[in-house]
This record gives C-alpha cells, sequence and structure tokens, in this order.
C-alpha cells in the first residue's frame, strides 16, 4: 500500500529472510566471515545462538550462498528428527539411498562417501536450523557423526544454529562430551539503537529509496526501546510505522507513528526478554552481578562493590547488548574481528558491557565512548592519519606518561612482529581521551599488567581513538589460547576479540 508513497520497488521490512536485504552491521557480517573461515580451515563443531528474531536463519542462508563450491552442504530445517531420520536426512543429502538399514549399515555408508569426498578435496558441512528443538539423542548421533575421521581428518563439519535454549541443554551433564567438541561459539548480538538508525535506512535502500531518512531520531530510539533490539521486531514496527505515516500522508516518520504500531503489534515498550543466566537483560535497567563487580573495580573500588544505583543511572537510556565469548574466530581483517568476542572454553560468560556500562566503569571526567564491539559503519581508518598528531598531543600535554609509554612500546612492538602476529583486543574509543586512558593504564600497572597493554591510534567515523590490545602472539591460534589467561577483570569488564597485527602493520607501513 506504501510503496508508492515511499517510491519503494518492494517492501522493505518483510520478516521473511531475503538475503538481499542480509545486514553485516552488529556482527553478522564478522560471524558470517568467521563461520567460512572456521568451516574451510578448521575443525571443531560451530554453535551460533541468538535471541528469537535475531537473525538466525537469515544468517544461515547467507552462509549457503557464501561458502565456497569445494564445500557441499546438507541444510536441515526440521531439527524435531529422531537418530534414524536426521541419518537418513544426511544419506540423501549425499545421494545415499538407505531407506530401511540399520544404523550401523547407514553410518558406515556415510563414512566411505564422506572419506571419498574428502579425497576429492571438499568438505562437507551439515547445517542444523533450530538446533535447540533437536532431541538429545539426536544431538548424541550428531556428536558421533563428528568422529567420523580419516587419518587426523575430520570428515564432517557440524553448525548449529539455536535459540539461547540450545546452551542450557548442552549444559546438562549427559551432553558435557558434544559440548566439549564445540570450539567456536558466536552470538547474534540485538541491534544497538544507534545501529538501528543504519539498519533501518539500509534495508529502505534496499528496497529502492533514494530519498532522505524518513525516521526521525526519537521514532528509531523507540522502535529500539519496544523492539529489543531484536531484527524481526524491527521489521515489524517498521512496517506498520510506514504504513501509519502512509494513511497519514507524510512522509516522516514520528514517535506517534511508532506508537500506533507498538499498540497494532501489541509490544510493549518496556518489554524485556526472558531473564536467562546466559543472556544479558536488554532493556538498559538489569545488569548481572558479575558485571556490577567488574564495573565497581574498574571505577578505583578494586574487589570492592560499586553503588549499584550511581552505575545504573547512566544506563537507564541504553539497552545491554549480551556477548557471548566464542573461541577460535580467525578471520582476515580487522573489522570481521572485532565483534566477535573470544574465551577459552565454549560456556557463556558474563554479558559485555555497552558503551555506556563501559563509560559509567572509568572515571567519569569525560564524555568520551568506548566501544566493545563497533557497528558495521565504523570501519577503522589507517592509524598513520591519526599516530603523529594523537602522539603529538600527548607528548605536549604531559601528565599522560603511562599512555606515552605504550604507544612507544606498541610502535616497538609491530616493527618486530610478522604478518601472522595477532593480539586481543579489549575495547576501542571513538574519542581521544587521555585522562581517562592515563587511568585506564595506572589500573593495569597496578595489576601488574601494564607490559601486556598496547595502545594503537586510530580513527573511527572521522574521530580520533584509541584501539586497546593485549598481548603479542605468533598467530592467530596462539592469541585464542591466550584469551585462556587473561585477567578475570578483563574478561568480565569487556569482549575480548581476535585482532591481527597485520592490520595495524599494513597501515602503519
Amino acid at each position: 500500500m506504501y510503496l508508492e508513497h515511499f517510491g519503494l520497488d518492494g517492501p522493505p521490512f518483510k520478516i521473511t529472510p531475503v538475503t538481499d536485504f542480509f545486514f553485516s552491521g552488529a556482527n553478522r557480517g564478522e560471524i558470517l566471515d568467521a563461520l567460512i573461515y572456521a568451516i574451510t580451515e578448521s575443525e571443531g563443531i560451530i554453535k551460533v545462538t541468538g535471541e528469537v528474531g535475531s537473525g538466525k536463519t537469515m544468517l544461515c542462508r547467507m552462509l549457503l550462498e557464501r561458502l565456497p563450491q569445494q564445500v557441499e552442504n546438507i541444510y536441515l530445517a526440521n531439527p524435531s528428527l529422531s537418530r534414524e531420520e536426521m541419518l537418513y536426512a544426511i544419506a540423501d543429502g549425499l545421494g545415499l539411498n538407505l531407506e530401511g538399514q540399520r544404523v550401523n549399515v547407514i553410518m558406515q555408508a556415510l563414512q566411505n562417501m564422506l572419506a571419498q569426498k574428502a579425497s576429492e578435496g571438499k568438505r562437507v558441512v551439515v547445517l542444523v536450523d533450530e538446533a535447540h528443538a533437536m532431541p538429545l539423542d539426536t544431538l548424541e548421533e550428531l556428536r558421533l557423526l563428528y568422529n567420523l575421521q580419516v587419518g587426523n581428518h575430520k570428515l564432517l563439519q557440524i553448525v548449529l544454529f539455536g535459540q539461547p535454549e540450545l546452551n542450557e541443554k548442552l549444559n546438562q551433564p549427559n551432553m558435557r562430551q558434544l559440548k566439549d567438541r564445540i570450539v567456536h561459539h558466536f552470538t547474534m548480538l540485538p541491534l544497538s539503537r544507534p545501529v538501528i538508525e543504519s539498519y533501518l535506512l539500509f534495508r529502505m535502500r534496499a528496497a529502492g529509496y533514494h530519498g532522505p531518512n524518513v525516521f526521525s531520531a526519537a521514532a528509531t530510539n523507540l522502535i529500539g526501546k519496544a523492539s529489543n533490539g531484536l531484527m524481526r521486531r524491527v521489521n515489524i514496527l517498521a512496517d506498520k510505522t510506514l504504513l501509519a505515516a502512509f494513511v497519514e500522508d507524510t512522509h516522516n516518520i514520528e514517535v506517534r507513528h511508532v506508537q500506533a504500531a507498538i499498540r497494532d503489534s501489541e509490544l510493549s515498550p518496556h518489554h524485556t526478554l526472558h531473564n536467562r543466566k546466559t543472556v544479558a537483560m536488554v532493556g538498559g535497567i538489569a545488569l548481572s552481578a558479575a558485571l556490577l563487580i567488574a564495573i565497581g573495580w574498574l571505577s578505583g573500588g578494586g574487589g570492592k562493590s560499586a553503588d549499584p544505583a550511581k552505575l545504573l543511572a547512566p544506563m537507564a537510556a541504553t539497552p545491554i547488548i549480551g556477548v557471548t565469548p566464542s573461541t577460535h574466530a580467525p578471520v582476515s581483517t580487522a573489522s570481521a574481528v572485532t565483534a566477535i568476542a573470544v574465551d577459552a572454553t565454549p560456556t557463556v560468560s558474563a554479558p559485555a558491557p555497552t558503551a555506556n556500562a563501559v563509560n559509567a566503569a572509568l572515571p567519569q571526567t569525560d564524555p568520551a565512548v568506548l566501544r566493545t564491539s563497533p557497528m558495521a559503519s565504523q570501519k577503522s581508518e589507517p592509524p598513520t592519519q591519526v599516530a603523529a598528531s594523537t602522539v603529538g598531543k600527548i607528548r605536549s600535554g604531559s601528565p599522560h606518561t603511562l599512555l606515552q609509554q605504550r604507544l612507544t612500546a606498541t610502535q616497538e612492538m609491530l616493527a618486530k612482529h610478522d604478518k601472522d602476529s595477532a593480539s586481543i583486543q579489549l575495547f576501542y574509543t571513538e574519542d581521544t581521551q587521555p585522562g581517562r586512558m592515563e587511568r585506564f593504564l595506572v589500573r593495569a600497572n597496578e595489576l601488574g599488567k601494564l607490559s601486556e597493554i598496547f595502545v594503537l591510534p586510530i580513527r573511527v567515523n572521522g574521530k580520533e581513538g584509541f584501539r586497546v590490545l593485549y598481548g603479542a602472539y605468533p598467530d592467530i591460534k596462539a592469541a585464542s589460547t591466550g584469551t585462556q589467561q587473561l585477567p578475570e577483570r578483563y574478561k568480565k569488564a569487556f569482549a575480548p576479540a581476535l585482532y591481527p597485527l597485520s592490520d595495524a602493520q599494513t597501515a602503519l607501513n
């Protein structure tokens, strides 16, 4: 009804997954790159979790399109299969007719076919959608399939897409063998308020819109609040707001249109996600105890607890985005790793803080914004564009001695490490606030970890800032292993991410 009114070629906010509308922001593009790498270059079962409507199925469809030709895929859209039905489905995907055969006969036939594929230089991956609904016996059968190998090489890759209930299912004692084989774990982040603005405009452009942004800032904020950052809910609300504006014969989406959409969708702006131990609350008013403890320490209290009222106040307007750490998230570019958190084990740890949460954690003398994961549009520009000016300001400003020291140490470190080297990103800033960074480094020194902290000048969205790294390792794999030795306080306060040093070295040369 409103397509001609807004100059659209088609509906921009359909909830059916259409890959032309794939949005790479809020860590979707990074996860896609990492999934392709993990499937083609490494071993281990892969798990992708996210709330209902967070975009898991869209990601799965994109993965099917982007996998290289040597990777054959078997997509299981219906997870409610018995173990025998699943084996038949995989056999069918490989072109085998094994209907009515015993399980041991099917397993042997599958191994023979997978071995033949491997000898031809092909890899086979099984993609399981809605894996949280898969029966335990069927999940266990998947583990047995994953064990198939020739020599030292696994014959089958497995990717599980599911809601957070999948984590709860895998935490059961009888699932520990499967859980131990999950070496890559990625979490679909809800969309933050700034990213929702980019997302809405992206979908409009993808549908053929060429004009200015029709969504006002207030309308966008209300959509984010009512949707909890979940893509499907954003789409539903955005579609209804366009219809409301069309009925009113206006091209500007205001709060009243969103309010009408909320009433029509029976969504409450204050609705929060189901409270799980493994997922952060996305309302901006609830924090886990672990995060409060971490913030209390960063605020200068050591192991003392901070005043929750003071900590919660600055966060009331911004949702908390839970980032579940994942292991071994190797990717080829800086932008493809910064939003993927890393942990030593495939278990869920404390949620990562949002920009406001980290701001509350650091001394509040300046309004600098710290990020633990960037928006898609916030690609880091070469450090050379800002390094000289940033270092010059710091040297002329004086008391920032530790920051000056770490900037120099970072240049020396980059000069002596080769292209395969990697580090662990703790966070990055969008503004250079030497005073605040100095105080962070003072605490790192008190923790005995100052020598492991490296500070890289960057430019984000035209603003000078810093990328804060931890350690220098010979390669991505070593950096991933190094996350096991990260101080617990850093694990809880930030979302550690693998960072290839070649990106910084290329920019500096």
